[in-house]
């Protein structure tokens, strides 16, 4: 009895020692694998890619993508000037791409891994982006972005008497028609570099001034009017016009016509629009670019090309609402876009747009500052509305 039950316990040792060993072979395998595994890491906008693109990208190639997202240029540009980028591929819009290339930050493109590019790509918007990035060296565009007013049909004739300036930023640059606006909701972007510009296009000022008392006059008209925003955010636009929780915004077209789909399938009966103001708005490009410590960079070109593929570029484009330059494309792209004047602007609308270009180190500070009062103000004004 005593010999087989030593038999039992060294058999079972055996078993035992067995598995461990097999649990451990596994794992080394496991681990090798996943070492093997070739990799991408991708920093883009949210809610600014199709929701299969990157899986079926997976699925095609093998790349194992970790895709995370920021919300304006100015959280973009902080990370890629105060530390080493951990991403092979980075989305700034181009005006901000301009201190980044000065910076040193991203690496040329080699135009010979992207075979499509010259065949594929709009010249003319090529040209519009060289402005930005000379000779197209460092960017590969992705999508053309406008800025206009997004808006809520109903709640803005309401408050109107159906006669309501739309078509002009004056609906929310000017207080008394702001003011009217305010229960309902008003949002602007999180994005100082663009609302600037914007204001000083519509008082009749070059939008790209030098002049840091044009910045100072034109944060003035911004502090009239923001005690009765709602709020500054870049990423709650989309839900809170299809919901009704604000009646007007200023946003990025695509997000504009995100929120009027999503409207439609919520079936609360809220109709939003979208218009580019007479005034006119800048036209820029948001761009993939690689950084100088990308570690995957043949597998950002395998991206890159992915996204030359004319489908795949127009899936996205009808996910999105947003008007892509890969003229291959857009044959296959929703013909309610394409016929669309403010996502696919036709010459006369193009002649009234402008680019924006680098500001100095002078005129950022300035609008840095500008832009703390303005947070101010807002903060003052609504508490000031919660203790009366």
């Amino acid at each position: 009895m005593l010999s087989q039950l030593r038999i039992i316990r060294v058999c079972c040792g055996r078993v035992k020692k067995i598995s461990q060993m097999g649990i451990l072979i596994v794992s080394l395998i496991t681990l090798q694998a996943y070492a093997d595994q070739k990799q991408l890491y991708i920093y883009n906008w949210s809610d600014y890619m199709g929701p299969e693109t990157i899986s079926q990208f997976e699925q095609k190639t093998g790349i194992k993508v970790t895709y995370d997202t920021f919300n304006s240029n100015e959280e973009l540009d902080t990370y890629l000037m105060t530390q080493p980028p951990k991403y092979d591929l980075v989305a700034p819009t181009s005006n901000f791409l301009v201190k980044q290339i000065d910076a040193k930050i991203f690496q040329p493109l080699d135009k010979t891994k992207l075979p499509a590019y010259d065949k594929n790509l709009d010249s003319k918007m090529l040209k519009m982006l060289a402005q930005d990035d000379p000779g197209n060296q460092y960017s590969f565009p992705y999508m053309w972005v406008s800025t206009g007013i997004g808006y809520n049909i109903d709640e803005i004739n309401k408050r109107f008497d159906n006669n309501p300036p739309t078509n002009s930023w004056a609906l929310i640059f000017e207080p008394e028609n702001a003011s009217k606006l305010a229960e309902c909701g008003i949002a602007w972007l999180e994005a100082p570099s663009e609302l600037f510009p914007l204001a000083l296009n519509y008082i009749g000022l070059n939008p790209n001034s030098a002049d840091p008392e044009e910045y100072v006059k034109v944060a003035k008209l911004l502090n009239n009017v923001s005690p009765y925003v709602k709020y500054i955010d870049s990423t709650s636009l989309i839900d809170d016009l299809a919901s009704g929780k604000v009646c007007v915004a200023i946003g990025w077209s695509g997000d504009v016509y995100q929120a009027m789909d999503k409207a439609n399938q919520l079936h609360n009966g809220t109709r939003i629009d979208y218009v580019i103001p007479k005034e006119g708005t800048f036209a820029s490009f948001d761009v993939f670019a690689i950084p100088q410590t990308a570690k995957n960079v043949d597998e950002a070109y395998q991206f890159l090309n992915y996204l030359l593929d004319p489908k795949v570029i127009a899936d996205i484009s009808n996910y999105i609402y947003y008007a892509n330059p890969n003229q291959v494309a857009t044959q296959f792209v929703d013909s309610n876009l394409t016929q669309d004047s403010d996502i696919y602007p036709p010459d006369e609308v193009l002649d009234n747009l402008f680019t924006l270009t680098p500001k100095s180190p002078r005129i950022e500070r300035t609008i840095k500052r500008a832009w703390a009062d303005i947070l101010e103000t807002r903060s003052l004004a609504h508490l000031s509305n919660e203790i009366n």
